[in-house]
């Protein structure tokens, strides 16, 4: 019996958090110009809103340029990672999995110095405004737990029963 209130609280929580993951934007990075030389990607990053789940894709030639992930200090001085960290297929996804800075660089030739680099804010994600807040679980009867919950089902505290 308790397993079966265990499956539905579960259950529930997966259907309360699927709007949210289905929410996910892909952005084309450059829009319609695409990862490519002479585009001003700064200007086009400050008009966007990444959030966690959120998916970037670097659409260019094959071959004409490359996308490495960077730190701060590698955009800064346009410092390439090593050849085998290159995204290189011309149509690149990354997935925005953590929130915080990220930093993009064409790793061809000068193209990082003349300018072909992204730089993003990731944003934890947000509920949407007409989305409320997940209410706090409570037990199926509506009554509150006994103090010692932990102490009456020892299968929730233990990871061997998982």
């Amino acid at each position: 019996m308790a397993f079966n209130r265990v499956c539905i609280l579960f259950l529930v929580a997966a259907a309360m958090s699927f709007p949210i993951m289905s929410s996910a934007t892909e952005f084309i990075v450059g829009d319609d110009s695409g990862w490519t030389l002479g585009f001003d990607y700064q200007a086009w990053a400050e008009s966007k809103n990444f959030q966690v789940g959120d998916k970037i894709v670097f659409k260019y030639l094959e071959g004409a340029h490359t996308v490495f992930k960077v730190n701060g200090t590698g955009f800064q001085n346009c410092i390439k990672p090593p050849a085998n960290e290159a995204l290189t297929s011309g149509n690149d996804t990354i997935v925005l999995a953590t929130a915080g800075r990220k930093w993009y660089i064409c790793g061809v030739g000068s193209h990082c110095d003349m300018g072909q680099k992204l730089a993003i804010t990731v944003q934890v994600l947000a509920l949407s405004p007409n989305m409320p807040p997940s209410p706090s679980p409570t037990p199926l009867s509506g009554k509150p737990y006994p103090p010692k919950v932990a102490d009456k089902r020892p299968f929730l505290m233990n990871p061997h029963w998982w």
